[in-house]
């Protein structure tokens, strides 16, 4: 049976020390011993040089002999170094200081392809062959190098120089040390091009590498994964470290993946969580060991792609998804309620209207395809007194909220419509007086109207659009010198009413804005239209001539709901 997946990061540290030491404790039987020279030296002495040099400087020869040449021996050395190197001997002024370096002996190492290599500067100042030494601070740490002995290392210098194919630029990085009055000073680029290229590839794909090396316990990072990981140069987190770092959710995924590296497979790829300074990255993490001959895994590669990004952008849009099919199942079930809702405002008509002797066809025309209706009503319904009850309406804005002050002043009208010897004014007056009462109310136009037996209409008018009568194959639009105020608008207005009496055949349409009214158009231009349209229909049957002019602005490009209620006089 296989151990258990540690699950907490405190056991899975346990279980690395546990495989590190066993790694180390096998290795260590088989390597072999080096004598530390400060044993053969006695505790705390200095093996003096014998060419004469002091040790603390960091200057140190093994040969003897009596005619020795130190600095041949020094200048013999330099072709072994693998990169520029140059022994620079101090040139002073006539007070005696140091203020430049002359070139003894160079190596044949370019530092940079179109640098001269130091053995063809020999002999020249370090301020001829590198003009901004001064600029760079580098020519003072040599000096400082040269009077306290203290090697100076990795000390960066930007360096231009113009070529005659044009300007060129490096950085490189210097290290040097003192020996008997002289310095011996190598450089190097920065980063050549390979590691340039690695670093832009890093950079552009969001990952970055490591080593972990198991007997030593040295570690080493990349800059693209101490970029991830937020850490300086140079401090990179051990295998420990990254456990305190990951996620406690996705520890046994990291066990597990370290696990099968300490017995010497390549896993596949896992993604790992880690709290990078309270940021939560999501890391794509592979590996392999560094087998030795024995079989045994001495050390650790891994490669980490950050995909955090990936991870915010699948779950935005998964949010964006759920949001959407919440929209979308909010809009399916506002359609099913209003559509009931329509079904049961604005209802078919009574054989009885007919018995009365007109004959009457509504319709209504959502802005929308999906749509089921908005603020537009109407009402016709017989009255106990022998009129017919004849509105329509509209309630500003769309969706439920339009439906639900339609539906108010709609049933308020209902209502009201049945108070004995009321007339379509006083109608109108108290409609508005509710609609100004509530504060959450906006508001609304109307037309609200009784037909008698003897075939009059009257009507009154509150903000509406006026209804056109189609008599003897011409359409007119009814007077409108009587029209009040839009409802909700100013309480206390008194609405005053008209009077037109019908001739059997006429066809009296009734209509919301919405059926007129187009942006950047007149509004008279949109009813001259609709007048042309309708003496068109060719009269007769109210169902058949609504049916025509409805198929009409059906194709058109609607810009509001629109309601249509169309009587005949029979």
């Amino acid at each position: 049976m296989s151990p258990a997946v540690p699950r907490d990061p405190e056991a899975l540290k346990q279980l690395i020390t546990r495989e590190v030491a066993l790694l180390r404790a096998t290795a260590g039987r088989s390597a072999g011993v080096r004598p530390d020279p400060a044993d053969a030296a006695g505790p705390g002495e200095l093996i003096a040089c014998p060419c004469g040099g002091s040790p603390d400087r960091g200057h140190a020869c093994a040969d003897g002999a009596t005619d020795h040449d130190p600095w041949a021996c020094v200048c013999a050395t330099l072709p072994a170094i693998p990169v520029s190197a140059a022994l620079l001997a101090p040139v002073a002024d006539e007070d005696g200081r140091t203020e430049d370096f002359v070139i003894r002996a160079g190596n044949h190492v370019r530092s940079a392809a179109w640098l001269d290599a130091p053995d063809r500067q020999v002999g020249k100042r370090l301020r001829e062959v590198r003009p901004g030494v001064d600029g760079s601070g580098l020519l003072e740490n040599l000096k400082e190098v040269l009077h306290t002995g203290r090697a100076l290392r990795g000390f960066p210098v930007d360096y231009t120089e113009r070529r005659p194919d044009g300007l060129h630029r490096t950085k490189l990085l210097y290290d040097a040390a003192s020996c008997s009055g002289q310095v011996l000073a190598t450089w190097r680029p920065a980063h050549n091009p390979a590691e340039l290229m690695s670093m832009e590839a890093q950079y552009i794909a969001s990952m970055g590498w490591a080593h972990f090396d198991l007997l030593s316990g040295e570690t080493t990072w990349s800059e693209g994964l101490s970029t991830i990981f937020r850490t300086a140069p140079g401090r990179p987190l051990g295998l420990l470290d990254l456990c305190d770092a990951v996620l406690l959710d996705d520890v046994p995924r990291w066990a597990r993946l370290l696990r099968a590296l300490f017995d010497g497979e390549e896993p596949p790829g896992s993604d790992i969580r880690f709290s990078v300074y309270g940021d939560v990255r999501t890391l794509h993490v592979i590996g392999r060991p560094v087998i030795s001959t024995d079989g045994t895994p001495w050390a650790l590669h891994l490669i980490a792609r950050d995909l955090t990004s990936v991870v915010r952008g699948r779950q935005r849009l998964a949010a964006t998804r759920r949001q959407s099919e919440r929209l979308r199942d909010e809009a399916a079930a506002e359609h099913r309620i209003a559509a009931a809702l329509r079904e049961a405002l604005l209802p078919t008509h009574s054989s009885e209207i007919a018995r009365l002797g007109y004959a009457v066809a509504a319709a209504y025309l959502p802005v929308e395809e999906e749509a089921a209706v908005g603020g537009d009503w109407y009402k016709c319904r017989a009255l106990p007194d022998g009129r017919i009850l004849l509105a329509i309406g509209d309630a500003s804005g769309h969706g439920l909220p339009a439906v639900a002050r339609m539906a108010q002043q709609r049933h308020a009208l209902a209502g009201l419509a049945h108070t004995p010897g009321s007339d379509a004014g006083q109608l109108t007056t108290w409609l508005n007086e509710l609609v100004c009462a509530d504060a959450a109310a906006e508001t609304a136009t109307a037309v609200i109207g009784h037909l008698h037996g003897d075939r009059r209409l009257v009507w009154a008018c509150a903000g509406h659009p006026a209804p056109l009568l189609l008599h003897r194959g011409t359409a007119t639009a009814l007077g409108t010198g009587h029209r009040g105020p839009l409802l909700g608008l100013l309480p206390g207005e008194a609405y005053a009413t008209a009077e037109v009496v019908l001739e059997p055949g006429d066809l009296l349409l009734l209509y919301t804005d919405g059926l007129v009214e187009r942006r950047g158009e007149d509004l008279d231009d949109g009813i001259d239209a609709l007048r042309e349209r309708l003496a068109g229909s060719g009269g007769g049957d109210a169902r058949r001539t609504l049916d025509a002019v409805v198929a009409h602005y059906a194709a058109d490009r609607l810009e509001d709901d629109t309601c249509l209620v169309l009587v005949q006089a029979l």
